[in-house]
């Protein structure tokens, strides 16, 4: 089968980027300790986008297929396939010995309930959802597939690496609610979750799973073998940036994950420290605007906050003047890959100004309704985002409430789809990989289901045909066209406000070795030294 543009594009992100280069006990051989981007809060990975919780996903679940460094879907849970002459009936066959970490064997039946919970939550899997007859198991270990139509790109959909990941969970949690949070964190991946040490703002703990029996290809980004070589995992929350650094130092902790840019200079000076980017495809910082709710459910006011977006200024309040890890784009796929062409509507070609976003603001009819910005104080990469929309807000003239918090308290009110005078929201900043965004069967941030879809819940039947129609093009000419028509929509609606686009740089002590190159960081592989 062709790929087309699906995932096309990341060799060109990897070659934009330029160069790049406390813990109560010292770190020993037998634990990893490590320090993540922010707070774990949500536990359940398909309720939730936030990538922290995707983080945690991959230590405890597993997924039938799974990207390898080329994005090609290959097995994981899976032993291999087969499809039916009219492409309608797929049967996918699973792994011999599989467990859940509640010592079960993992069902064909698992496997079915868990991908028609996460096809109600996921932008690719809600796309899949109306193409499938029925998810069902034909014995124990074979899943079968019923499709309604063709449905090429099923395993691009099983196999995606970003949120949400279609990991699989026994069929007693999958029968809970997509819109609610599963009770238990019961996977079969390499690792347990270890509830009882689990302290949120503290610590998150995880112990080797030695039921599960891993791939025996060479791991290749989340697919092949997911070797466990720590028996335990620690997650430590510290209290800020600073600290993080200094136990890294001093040897207290083993990686963190993302250090804050203006100590990246001192951690670079370390013998002892490695400085690398592990996500080649770098990320995109967001701007969500609530659609449902005043005022942002005013396309014009909506367009007069596009107009009013320095993305430079967005980003040197999160990394500073280092254009090499940094730059501007205006697309709503990543520039860099085919689909990322800027300026395609008129609100995002130059000349954009406070004054002309003034009489924008004006014109669109805005009389003072108040514009609550959730914005978490605990986040690095995140939070500087909110004080700039306030500022810029204000300066516009709008009525702004910027209520800050922490994270996880960030990730629980964005949920809520009420009016902010009953505790709902009208901005969030958020980023992610941008392979979550790279075309319209993976990103969340086109698509226009309304209140089906992802947070902000941007709704255009327009836009619901042009994305099945780029599913459905005969070829990369035809969906590059229709790429760039959904693209130009989305910009024209403000569904989401691109603020631009950026590479990490992780920090790990050179104890350890063997990270894993990937959409984020990943617990196997990784050994000491």
């Amino acid at each position: 089968m062709e790929r087309r543009l699906l995932f096309r594009g990341i060799a060109a992100l990897g070659g934009a980027m330029l160069a790049s280069p406390s813990v109560a006990q010292p770190a020993k051989a037998a634990t990893l300790r490590f320090v993540p981007q922010a707070n774990l809060t949500a536990l359940d990975p398909i309720w939730t986008s936030a990538i922290v919780t995707q983080m945690h996903g991959y230590h405890v679940y597993d997924t039938l297929y799974a990207v390898d460094g080329q994005l090609r879907p290959q097995p994981q849970m899976a032993e291999g396939h087969t499809v039916s002459d009219d492409s309608r009936v797929w049967r996918i066959r699973l792994r011999e010995g599989l467990r859940f970490h509640d010592g079960e064997p993992v069902r064909a039946q698992d496997c079915a309930a868990s991908l028609a919970r996460w096809s109600k939550r996921d932008p690719f899997g809600q796309l899949l959802a109306p193409a499938v007859e029925a998810w069902r198991a034909a014995d124990d270990r074979t899943l079968e597939i019923r499709l309604t139509r063709p449905f090429p790109l099923l395993l691009e959909a099983l196999a995606k690496p970003d949120a949400n990941v279609a990991f699989i969970i026994p069929e007693r949690l999958a029968a809970t609610d997509a819109n609610a949070q599963v009770s238990e964190v019961v996977g079969s991946g390499p690792y347990r979750f270890s509830k009882d040490e689990f302290v949120s703002g503290s610590r998150v703990t995880y112990t080797k799973f030695e039921g599960y029996v891993p791939r025996q290809e060479q791991s290749d980004w989340a697919s092949g073998g997911k070797v466990a070589h720590f028996p335990r995992i620690e997650w430590h929350i510290l209290p800020d940036p600073a600290t993080a650094a200094a136990a890294l130092q001093s040897g207290e902790v083993d990686w963190v994950e993302q250090p804050l840019s203006d100590l990246i200079p001192t951690l670079a000076r370390s013998r002892n420290i490695t400085l690398e980017v592990l996500n080649p495809a770098g990320f995109m910082s967001l701007m969500r605007l609530n659609h449902l709710q005043g005022p942002f459910n005013n396309p014009k006011t909506r367009q007069a906050v596009a107009l009013a977006v320095n993305q430079a200024d967005y980003m040197r309040a999160i990394l500073g003047d280092d254009q090499s890890v940094w730059r501007e784009c205006r697309s709503l796929f990543p520039c860099g890959t085919p689909l990322g062409v800027e300026d395609l509507s008129e609100l995002t070609r130059p000349p954009r100004s406070l004054d002309r976003a003034k009489a924008a603001l004006a014109a669109s009819g805005y009389r003072g309704e108040k514009v609550t910005i959730i914005n978490p104080t605990d986040f690095p990469l995140i939070g500087p985002h909110g004080q700039v929309t306030a500022d810029v807000l204000r300066r516009l003239g709008m009525n702004v409430d910027l209520a800050e918090s922490d994270w996880g308290t960030v990730v629980q009110r964005r949920v809520r789809q009420e009016p902010v005078e009953q505790g709902g929201w009208s901005i969030f900043h958020t980023y992610g990989s941008s392979l979550a965004y790279l075309n319209p069967a993976v990103s969340s941030l086109v698509k226009g289901p309304g209140r089906s879809g992802w947070f902000g819940w941007y709704e255009n039947p327009r836009m619901q045909e042009l994305v099945q129609a780029w599913m459905d093009a005969p070829d990369p000419e035809r969906q590059k066209s229709l790429g760039n028509e959904i693209n130009k929509l989305a910009q024209d609606d403000v569904a989401t406000i691109p603020l631009g686009q950026f590479f990490i740089r992780t920090a790990y002590r050179k104890s350890i070795t063997g990270l894993m190159k990937g959409s984020m960081p990943y617990p196997w592989g990784v050994r000491p030294s």
